[in-house]
């Protein structure tokens, strides 16, 4: 395994880091046309056209189109007792968690008799798309179903593709039975993702469409958008972590590699103010790669994307940071949390030495679903918010509008629009 070690001098690290932050954005312009044609067929041939690109992909139709119900509980009722009590934990976490986020609608009472306000609530109906095979992430069940509850959705409709034997994943069905997911459908790829947008004969139109996917999964939401809501544009996944010079090697190198082991264009990168910590961090890195069952990919990933940059001191490693505005960023320096108010552009901030980032994805609390390749800053992670829409209302008594009149018709003289001022001044 080769992983670049640079040398902080203000440019290089920049340019590295600029580069790893572009990998995977370019279009494929072969994948847009394949899903194009895929999204047009699944809007004028519904549940045909699904089930004809499902089996063309998955070599055969599953053995429902839609989950029974029975076999949701009966899955529940199978799963290893373990399983189960350790997702019920990471619930009651996330719930926790995103709990707090609910907003209340407001009315505001004037003075004058006016009346203003904003009504919040949930979506009614959203698409849940859960990779299927060897990429099945239950995690990602409670990651997208809780606060989409907690927000008030009313129905949440989840795809995922079948297994080889056309039968669904048991662990995803646990999942989605814990978190009330209310229908699962077996199907994948693009054409899944077209079904929740348009609606098919079976599959109900939704109104945002969130979860993640490969290229075409991506790629599908992406020319949808618009269409339909969906959460991200997500690219690559990547961590960056800062260390000063008591940090432990061997945790910096296990962090880095759990996120290396995602894929191949997966960026993990070491920024330390410690060329020790730095050569220490490699050696461990050689170490614990060869022990990992996706060894492959993830020594790919760090030969491709990777970097231990050695920076003069860690307040240049957060600036760097904060340029570079990573999807996870661990903080394993000492007295981290002096450091967060420094911290302006991070999907996720894991403060301290254990406070490894697979805590984030799995049990703490905070959502795993987060802008990836430097759209943290100006993206957030998933979350209630996500989840609701918004009216305001206004009410105006006669008298309010007649003083409001001169200063309403200003405006719109300057803009030219005299119906407006007309919709004013014929009511006084």
């Amino acid at each position: 395994m080769n992983i670049r070690k640079i040398i902080g001098d203000g440019k290089t690290e920049k340019d590295y880091l600029s580069d790893v932050r572009g990998r995977g954005s370019d279009t494929d312009r072969q994948v847009t046309a394949v899903v194009s044609e895929i999204i047009d067929a699944v809007k004028a041939g519904g549940d045909k056209a699904v089930n004809s690109y499902t089996e063309k992909f998955d070599g055969k139709l599953p053995k429902y189109f839609e989950v029974p119900r029975e076999v949701i509980n009966d899955a529940l009722t199978d799963a290893d007792e373990k399983y189960v009590n350790a997702l019920l934990n990471a619930i009651e976490n996330i719930s926790n968690f995103h709990n707090r986020q609910k907003e209340q609608s407001m009315i505001v009472p004037m003075e004058n008799g006016c009346i203003l306000g904003q009504r919040v609530r949930g979506l009614a109906r959203v698409g849940l798309y859960v990779p299927g095979g060897r990429a099945a992430y239950p995690s990602s069940v409670l990651m997208n179903a809780i606060p989409a509850k907690i927000a008030g959705v009313g129905e949440i409709v989840m795809v995922t593709p079948p297994l080889s034997d056309g039968t669904p994943n048991p662990d995803i069905l646990v999942a989605a039975a814990l978190c009330g997911v209310d229908r699962v459908f077996l199907c994948g790829g693009a054409q899944a993702v077209a079904a929740l947008a348009y609606g098919t004969e079976t599959i109900p139109k939704c109104d945002k469409i969130v979860g993640p996917g490969n290229i075409y999964v991506a790629t599908a939401k992406k020319i949808l958008f618009g269409t339909v809501d969906i959460d991200m544009i997500a690219g690559p996944s990547e961590i960056l972590v800062v260390a000063d010079k008591n940090a432990n090697p061997s945790y910096l190198a296990a962090d880095m590699l759990s996120q290396a082991e995602h894929d191949p264009i997966a960026s993990a990168v070491l920024i330390t103010d410690s060329a020790e910590i730095a050569d220490k961090t490699v050696e461990e890195l050689e170490v614990q790669l060869e022990k990992l069952s996706r060894k492959e990919i993830a020594a790919k990933s760090l030969e491709n994307f990777g970097a231990v940059i050695v920076m003069p001191d860690i307040d240049s490693a957060i600036a760097l940071a904060n340029d570079f505005a990573p999807e996870h960023l661990e903080l394993q320096i000492d007295n981290p949390l002096s450091y967060i108010g420094k911290i302006d552009n991070a999907g996720s901030v894991f403060l301290g030495a254990y406070t490894p980032e697979a805590l984030g994805d799995y049990y703490a609390g905070p959502n795993h679903v987060l802008p990836t390749s430097g759209t943290a800053r100006f993206f957030s992670p998933l979350s209630v918010y996500a989840f609701t829409k918004r009216s305001s209302f206004i009410y105006y008594t006669k008298e309010a509008l007649r003083d409001a009149k001169d200063d309403i018709l200003t405006i719109a003289d300057k803009e030219g629009l005299t119906a407006h001022s007309n919709s004013v001044s014929i009511r006084s």
